[in-house]
């Protein structure tokens, strides 16, 4: 199977689409997947038409979806804070994809933050996309995850346990945002971990010494290190999305 693979979109369909359309997917005859490695919306203002392109893929089998950590921050906002915008749903730009997914204007969601949770609740987004997302996908030579696979994290060391596709929820929602490139260097998988999450300029400029992490000569491209492939593109400072391809 051949696979399209992106991460961290933070709602900006239209640049997405442009990365894919440059990497072939739309023109690709032979059987192929899309998978989004986690954090879906939560920047950019396309997450209407973001959400529309990834309920299409879902009908037609045509993509896998990785769960990450701001999936987890719109269910926090929808559930246990009732549709407040507390600072860190604001700060996070979860409040305002709940905004653009509902149609609500921020004064009214204010006002009304139960009746803006319901209806955050009622969205194809919580409805159907983030219960069909999985903790991580597996390939005969890949390990598809948000942040990086359940570990232990030591003393700023992350450890490697065999076990790890055995672990619980809670784990899983702190692997979300561990830092994948940094995990790599320590936390070693026997497969190619391919992440999202932690910005691809992070590892360019910390372990090859080649540019800044956001400064203008900061390399946003895909970071490859043994055991890992890292393709964040931090967007919203950059511009860009990453899309690479593999066949396993």
């Amino acid at each position: 199977m051949k696979y399209y693979v992106t991460a961290d979109i933070h709602g900006y369909f239209s640049i997405m689409r442009k990365a894919l359309a440059a990497s072939g997917f739309y023109d690709d005859t032979e059987p192929h997947k899309l998978i989004i490695l986690g954090d879906l919306f939560d920047r950019g203002k396309e997450a209407c038409k973001l959400q529309d392109f990834v309920l299409d893929l879902m009908e037609k089998d045509g993509i896998i979806l990785i769960r990450g950590n701001h999936e987890d921050l719109f269910e926090s906002l929808v559930t246990e804070d009732q549709g407040r915008p507390l600072d860190h749903h604001v700060h996070n730009g979860t409040f305002d994809t709940a905004l653009q997914l509902t149609g609500y204007d921020m004064v009214m969601a204010g006002l009304r933050n139960f009746d803006f949770a319901d209806a955050a609740k009622q969205t194809p987004y919580y409805q159907r996309i983030i219960p069909s997302m999985l903790d991580y996908y597996e390939t005969e030579h890949y390990v598809f995850v948000h942040g990086w696979i359940p570990c232990i994290y030591d003393w700023g060391n992350y450890c490697y346990i065999e076990d790890w596709r055995s672990a619980g929820p809670g784990e899983w929602r702190e692997a979300r945002w561990s830092n994948g490139i940094d995990a790599a260097q320590s936390c070693l998988e026997k497969k190619t971990v391919l992440c999202g999450h932690w910005h691809a300029s992070y590892g360019h400029a910390v372990y090859e010494g080649r540019g800044s992490e956001f400064g203008p000569d900061a390399d946003f491209s895909p970071y490859t290190g043994p055991g890992v492939i890292a393709l964040d593109a931090c967007t919203a400072h950059s511009g860009a999305v990453n899309v690479i391809t593999l066949d396993d």
